[in-house]
């Protein structure tokens, strides 16, 4: 199984677990949340993150989830990552994207899933209202 490590600014990426496992189950075992704050120092964020991605390397893959590019959580993950083989970093988690990870992430290979958390990511990203007002026939 592919595994995920969720990482961003707060507890948002805690929330977000908790919110898409509600969507599509408990997710029983390979996916971690690393919590950061300002509080913390450089050190400590970058030994939770060293911890969490010794414990949850995969020989199917390992997915780093964060929530913003050029933040703290990418800027520590980024050296890690470049040394676990089949790993992906993807910026700007969304829950369509961590609903899509979970759903996913036993039954695709992983360019598989990374390209489906990419996909289905972008299409959670829309303006609505207009889409409403053009009507059915706008999609065809």
């Amino acid at each position: 199984m592919i595994n995920i490590i969720v990482i961003t600014h707060g507890e948002f990426g805690a929330y977000l677990i908790e919110a898409a496992e509600g969507i599509v189950g408990v997710q029983n075992e390979g996916v971690k949340s690393i919590s950061i704050s300002q509080r913390m120092s450089l050190e400590k964020i970058k030994s939770a993150i060293e911890t969490a991605s010794a414990e949850m390397r995969s020989d199917n893959g390992l997915i780093f989830l964060i929530d913003m590019p050029g933040g703290t959580p990418m800027n520590v993950v980024l050296p890690l990552a470049k040394d676990i083989a089949k790993s992906a970093v993807i910026c700007g988690v969304n829950i369509n994207m961590l609903t899509s990870a979970f759903a996913y992430r036993k039954n695709l290979d992983f360019d598989g899933l990374v390209n489906k958390i990419l996909a289905d990511g972008r299409k959670a990203i829309c303006e609505v209202k207009s889409m409403l007002l053009r009507g059915p026939a706008a999609g065809k």
